[in-house]
C-alpha cells in the first residue's frame, strides 16, 4: 500500500500577514488612536521604546506590524518588505521613491521642514545673490533641490542629527531641519528663516502589492479612510 501523504501536504498554504511598517518616536504615540479606530490592536509593548521587539502582532492574524526608524519606514515599504506604512511627507520628499503610493494623508505628525540661520546673521544678507551656501541637514536631496530653484549651489553637510550645533561651530552657513514648535532652534541661538514644506503623516503603499493584492490592500486603505472620519 502507498504510503499516504503528510497531512502537511494536503492542506492549503496560509498567506504570510502583511506587515505594516511604524516609526519609532512622536508619530508612533500619536497614531495610536487612529490604529485603533482602524481595527488595528498590535501587542501590548509595540509602544514600549525600552522592548527589544522589533515585529510585533495583532489582534488580525492577516497583519502584523513592524517598528522601525522613521527614515526607514519608506524603504521597508519601497523594497516589499512592508505592504503598508505611515512615515512623514518629508521622508516621502527626500527619497521619492517611485514604488511607493501615498493614498492618505492621516493628519498626524503636524510639522514643517524649514531653513534656519544663526539670529545674530539672520537677514545681514540677501540670499537672491548667493551664488553658493553651505548647509547642514539630514536631508541633502530636499536641501539641494530647495537652493537650486533658486539658483543656488548647496553645499550639503549630511548629519544625522544636532543640526542646531553646525553653524555655531562653523559647519555651516545654514540647516534645514524638521521643526515642530521652533523651540530647540530658539535655544541654540538660531531662527526660521523659510519653511520650504508643511509636513504630516501619510498613509503608504507598496505599488506591487497594490496591484498583486488590490483587494486586501484596497480594504486597508478603506478602513484607515474611514477612521479619519471617525
Amino acid at each position: 500500500m502507498t504510503a499516504p501523504y503528510p497531512a502537511t501536504a494536503l492542506e492549503p498554504e496560509v498567506a504570510a500577514p502583511l506587515i505594516l511598517a511604524l516609526p519609532k518616536g512622536r508619530i508612533l504615540a500619536e497614531c495610536g488612536q487612529l490604529l485603533l479606530r482602524a481595527g488595528v490592536a498590535p501587542a501590548s509593548d509595540y509602544t514600549d521604546e525600552e522592548s527589544r521587539r522589533l515585529r510585533f502582532p495583532t489582534d488580525d492574524p492577516a497583519l502584523d506590524v513592524v517598528r522601525v526608524r522613521p527614515f526607514d519606514v519608506a524603504t521597508f515599504v519601497a523594497f516589499g518588505a512592508a505592504q503598508l506604512g505611515i512615515c512623514g511627507a518629508d521622508v516621502l520628499m527626500e527619497f521619492d521613491y517611485p514604488e511607493v503610493y501615498a493614498p492618505l494623508d492621516l493628519g498626524i505628525g503636524v510639522c514643517r521642514v524649514s531653513v534656519a540661520e544663526p539670529a545674530g546673521t539672520a537677514g545681514s544678507d540677501d540670499p537672491s545673490r548667493w551664488s553658493r551656501v553651505q548647509v547642514a541637514t539630514k536631508y541633502p536631496n530636499i536641501a539641494r533641490r530647495h537652493f537650486a530653484s533658486r539658483g543656488v549651489h548647496a553645499d550639503v553637510v549630511h548629519l544625522s542629527g544636532a543640526m542646531e550645533l553646525a553653524p555655531g561651530l562653523g559647519l555651516s552657513r545654514l540647516i534645514v531641519d524638521l521643526v515642530q514648535t521652533g523651540s530647540t532652534l530658539r535655544a541654540n541661538g538660531l531662527v526660521e528663516t523659510e519653511v520650504i514644506a508643511p509636513i504630516t503623516s501619510r498613509l503608504i503603499v507598496n505599488r506591487t502589492a497594490l496591484k498583486t493584492q488590490p483587494e486586501t490592500i484596497g480594504t486597508w486603505i478603506a478602513r484607515f479612510r474611514a477612521a479619519l472620519g471617525q
